[in-house]
This record gives structure tokens, C-alpha cells and sequence, in this order.
């Protein structure tokens, strides 16, 4: 059966829909093993153990980024970074505002255009990117490579020629890119990848298949 919407006689909505049953608490009994520190946020969390305040005694507090104490931070992080995730020589880092959100825009007005783009998505953030294209760049060659919510769309109908922007992992859907076997290595267009709860968290080689790579440190290493 089906009830219909408020203020719209003819739209329809189910009664039960998928995914209601988990959110009866019932169905999630409360875990009855606990770690010995049971708090956890998605924003600032509880300190590691044995944290005392010797871990931030150089760090730039209240100092502006343009300062010199400031610019030598942002060179060590990008060094580190740079050899943590063993990224090949030729491939430089660097370190923006506004997040991946600001990130991937940076990258798409300033490196799209020149050629068709073809967007994967099939989660809330690939969409936007694919929104913004059409409806903010205006570009008039993209082609739409989408999925239902969770889904993994067809990666092989991408075209080697054309610019390719994709999220390695759906942070709001959890569905990922098991590979990057699909990427030809003597492709013509650029791969754009938005690795946000990606890059720290599994395997993302050959760097050589990824031309651009964008993330923000709150979602993979908070």
C-alpha cells in the first residue's frame, strides 16, 4: 500500500522503504565488549595514550602560514606526505584551503576544458562534481557514467582520450574502486581522483594510472 505525500495528490510514497529496519535500535544490540577508551568523535577526538602536551611543544600555535615558522611546517608536511605514501619523484604536493571540496573545484576550473571529460559517480559527492561541470563550467562534453546509490557504475565505458574524474571511494555511499586496472597507461586525457577516505585507508597503486589526486586530511586522518 501507499500513502500519498502531503500537499501532492499524486505523488506516492511506500509505507516501508529499504532500509528502515535498521533503524529500529532493537535490531543493533549494545556492544558488550568495550575498547578501554570507548570515546570517539568524527571531530576532534580523545587524546592517543601516553599523549602528554611534550607532542605539541613546537608546533606554530597562533602563528600565521606566511610566517617562516609556518612555511617550514607546510614544507615538512608536504615532504612527509610526499614519502609516506611513496608517491613517484616527478609528482609534487600541495596543500590548499577549503578541504577536497575546494580542492577538486581548483582542479576542475583550471585543468578541464581542453578535452571531452567523461565523470563517474554513483555517491552525493561524484555527483556534484558532475553538477558543477555542467551546470557551473558549462562544459559541453561530458559524458554522465553513473550509478544507483551504492552501486559501482561501468568504469570500462570510460573513453582513454577524454579527461577522467571519478571518487575512489563513496564516502557517503561505501561503495570503492576495487582497481585501477580499467586506467590504460598510455592514456591521452588525465585522470582526476577524488581519494578523500581513500589514500590512507587502502592500496592506491600505480600512482602512474592517477595524474591528480586530491584529499582532506579530516577524512583520512582523523
Amino acid at each position: 500500500t501507499h500513502n500519498t505525500a502531503p500537499g501532492n495528490s499524486e505523488r506516492t510514497m511506500p509505507d516501508k522503504r529499504p532500509g528502515d529496519a535498521l533503524l529500529n535500535p532493537a535490531a543493533f544490540p549494545e556492544p558488550k565488549v568495550r575498547p578501554n577508551n570507548p570515546n570517539f568523535g568524527s571531530g576532534p577526538c580523545a587524546k592517543r595514550p601516553g599523549w602528554t602536551g611534550d607532542a605539541i611543544s613546537d608546533a606554530a600555535l597562533g602563528r600565521s602560514h606566511r610566517s617562516s615558522l609556518g612555511k617550514a611546517k607546510l614544507a615538512e608536511a608536504i615532504d612527509e606526505t610526499h614519502a609516506l605514501l611513496g608517491l613517484p619523484k616527478d609528482y609534487l604536493v600541495g596543500i590548499v584551503p577549503a578541504s577536497d571540496t575546494g580542492a577538486v573545484e581548483m582542479v576542475m576550473w583550471s585543468m578541464l576544458g581542453e578535452r571531452p571529460v567523461d565523470i563517474c559517480h554513483w555517491e552525493s559527492f561524484g555527483t556534484t562534481w558532475y553538477s558543477d561541470a555542467v551546470k557551473e563550467l558549462k562544459l559541453e562534453k561530458v559524458t554522465n557514467i553513473k550509478a544507483e546509490f551504492g552501486v559501482l557504475p561501468d568504469l570500462s565505458k570510460t573513453d582513454a582520450s577524454h579527461d577522467i574524474l571519478f571518487t575512489m571511494n563513496g564516502t557517503t555511499s561505501g561503495v570503492r574502486v576495487p582497481s585501477l586496472d580499467w586506467i590504460p597507461a598510455d592514456r591521452t586525457g588525465l585522470t582526476i581522483c577524488d581519494a578523500t577516505s581513500a589514500i590512507f585507508g587502502f592500496d592506491m597503486l600505480p600512482w602512474e594510472k592517477l595524474d591528480v589526486v586530491t584529499y582532506s586530511w579530516q577524512k583520512v586522518l582523523g
